[in-house]
């Protein structure tokens, strides 16, 4: 019995060695076929990644060069802006000039007596005159005339009042002028509006 045993253990092991052996060539044929559709499989992976690289480097690239223009467009209209607006300190200060001239005008024009005072009254209204001019010139211009529609943007109410003549919601007297300088509000006019 023993040499029974021993034959049909003997079998087994032969049968498991057969087994495995063929487990072996399968795999190895298997590996044999696998690496070429892994190879392949695997460069397919790669032109896939490589092309989703190149799109996000296209966006990044686009993305940096919509920022550079935005920030060189940004930097045009500051310096634009910096070349327009650069006399409205300087201009704020002269409108003060202007307010006395027209108040020294409204003066002179009530106390004109003889020759002497009229001369003096047209070299103040020349001078009035140049000095709105060169304002002028350089955007300053003068907002808030009777008879004006009103507008809280240009215009700084202080009053309503009736007022013949005149349609509501316009005005009827200018306390001060107001001035703005290449169309951005340098002072609102003080006006009283009719009712």
């Amino acid at each position: 019995m023993t040499n029974q045993t021993e034959t049909t253990q003997q079998e087994e092991m032969n049968t498991i060695q057969e087994e495995t052996q063929t487990e072996q060539i399968q795999e190895e044929q298997t590996v044999e076929v696998n690496p070429l559709e892994a190879a392949e499989a695997r460069i397919a992976e790669l032109e896939s990644y490589i092309s989703e690289a190149d799109a996000r480097e296209k966006d990044i690239q686009l993305r940096a060069q919509a920022e550079i223009q935005n920030i060189r467009r940004r930097a045009e209209q500051d310096v634009e802006k910096a070349h327009k607006f650069a006399l409205e300190k300087f201009s704020k200060e002269l409108l003060t000039v202007v307010d006395n001239l027209e108040r020294g005008l409204a003066a002179l024009d009530n106390a004109v007596t003889d020759e002497k005072t009229q001369a003096l009254v047209d070299g103040v209204e020349m001078t009035h005159k140049e000095f709105i001019s060169t304002l002028a010139k350089f955007g300053v211009e003068a907002v808030g005339a009777v008879g004006e529609a009103f507008n809280p943007e240009l215009h700084q109410a202080i009053s309503m009042q009736p007022a013949e003549g005149i349609d509501a919601n316009h005005i009827s007297t200018v306390l001060q002028k107001g001035y703005t300088l290449q169309g951005r509000v340098l002072r609102p006019a003080m006006v009283i509006v009719a009712a």
